[in-house]
């Protein structure tokens, strides 16, 4: 049993090798991804957020985390991406044929994306210093934040994973990820849901970006945690479990 699990790890280790020797021999993948949330940070923080009234005197602070949530949603779509090449090449028929767990090849892809928008999160954190984000926040919430954007980028991925493996075209991979770039637009992750109009409020308040938004906003502020952080890892528990059983259905259909 030992040994199988290392083996299977051991596979997933050289997946994960694999998959990060493409990003890093492609970096406009990371650059892309990078420098459009990027932009529309400095967009809003310096050229809209003084119309903008949110209660608070620093705007970069209340931005910040629909910002990480864009970054996101837009490199899980290079995830579908990478699939759907790998598919289209054979490549998954290749590795079938070799004594590794099939499961591996999904998981590689996977944590790739895990770390690919890792170092994107990190960038666009240094880049909101410099912007003059500031954090109270301890060790605890700061672990706690990354750990909700880990989940968030998990669930997301594993949506990506059915993209790439049912796509038909290369545009058909990523424009999953058109809605999810949307909905920060309608959540409170721009500006409070109470200056919305009635409908788009009742929306955007029982949507998941909300809860995941505000939950990241309450702990990087030191503020009282409510509700929003356990609807938060609702939202993403759920969407990853659904997402994973529909994504591993497809994948055995493929095999």
């Amino acid at each position: 049993m030992e040994t199988v699990k290392n083996h299977f790890f051991s596979d997933i280790s050289v997946m994960l090798g694999r998959s990060m020797r493409h990003i890093f021999r492609s970096m406009d993948t990371i650059i892309t991804v990078t420098i459009m949330p990027i932009a529309m940070m400095l967009l809003f923080v310096y050229v809209l957020g003084g119309a903008i009234q949110t209660g608070t005197d620093n705007y970069v602070n209340y931005l910040l985390p629909g910002i990480l949530l864009i970054a996101i949603a837009s490199g899980v779509s290079y995830t579908a991406y990478r699939l759907f090449i790998d598919v289209q090449r054979g490549i998954f028929e290749r590795f079938h044929t070799m004594p590794i767990a099939r499961s591996t090849l999904l998981w590689g892809h996977v944590i790739t994306s895990l770390v690919s928008n890792a170092i994107s999160v990190v960038v666009i954190l240094l880049v909101s210093l410099l912007m003059g984000f500031r954090s109270s926040a301890g060790l605890l919430p700061w672990l706690a934040v990354a750990g909700i954007l880990a989940l968030f980028t998990l669930a997301l991925t594993w949506v990506a994973v059915i993209a790439g493996l049912s796509a038909k075209s290369v545009d058909g991979a990523s424009v999953f990820s058109y809605p999810i770039i949307f909905l920060p637009f309608i959540s409170s992750a721009f500006v409070p849901t109470e200056s919305m109009p009635t409908i788009v409020r009742i929306f955007a308040e029982n949507q998941p970006v909300t809860s995941i938004v505000e939950a990241i906003r309450a702990l990087l502020s030191g503020q009282p945690l409510n509700n929003d952080i356990w609807i938060a890892l609702a939202w993403c528990a759920g969407i990853m479990l659904v997402a994973y059983i529909f994504a591993m259905r497809v994948y055995k259909k493929r095999i």
